[in-house]
């Protein structure tokens, strides 16, 4: 369990932070863009939960605590991608736990049939932005990933949830009724 006594370390006065194994990076190394995306991300979620109740509330919570797996999984160097006791490392269950829970959802969902403004109803604006905060922390993680090591299970974990988000945003919208479609070239 995490215990802060003391929320300020002054040990990042000289632009760098710890990771997990205690080593120390600068703080706008790619690997700290994309563990600062992750945290964003997590707080776009945190305000899209403001907006919905029931099975949704217990997915995205769910889904906050496994962002902030993945991001002790980014603050984790090496090449060992397996979870221990001490080292926490987002799994192919949760890729697949997304994929099931995105596909049902999708299910009762009618087909699209133009790309869809980010909008509708509060909740689905709320998930809209999370989806595209999710879409910026997937392409800062591929390039971090291009300099180190990083867990091709958490980068899997990032693209499925933007898609997760996207059907999600859909179902809040009156499982797409309720969409505001794009009407291409309707302002010239």
């Amino acid at each position: 369990m995490v215990k802060l006594n003391k929320i300020y370390t002054r040990t990042g006065d000289d632009g760098t932070t710890g990771l997990v194994d205690g080593s120390r990076l600068l703080k706008d190394s790619p690997r700290m863009a994309a563990i600062g995306d992750v945290d964003e991300l997590n707080g776009a979620i945190g305000l899209a939960a403001l907006h919905v109740e029931g099975d949704a509330l217990i997915r995205l919570r769910r889904i906050q605590n496994d962002l902030f797996d993945l991001g002790a999984d980014l603050a984790t160097p090496g090449t060992d991608f397996a979870p221990s006791e001490m080292v926490l490392r987002i799994m192919p269950a949760q890729v697949k736990r997304l994929e099931d829970e995105l596909d049902a959802m999708n299910a009762a969902l009618k087909p699209l049939t133009s790309f869809i403004l980010p909008g509708g109803s509060p909740a689905s604006a709320a998930l809209h932005l999370a989806r595209s905060v999710c879409r910026r922390a997937e392409r800062v993680a591929v390039a971090a990933a291009r300099e180190v090591a990083l867990n091709p299970q958490a980068l899997k974990y990032l693209n499925r949830l933007s898609d997760y988000l996207f059907v999600m945003a859909r179902a809040n919208n009156g499982n797409g009724d309720d969409d505001v479609l794009w009407v291409p070239g309707a302002s010239r």
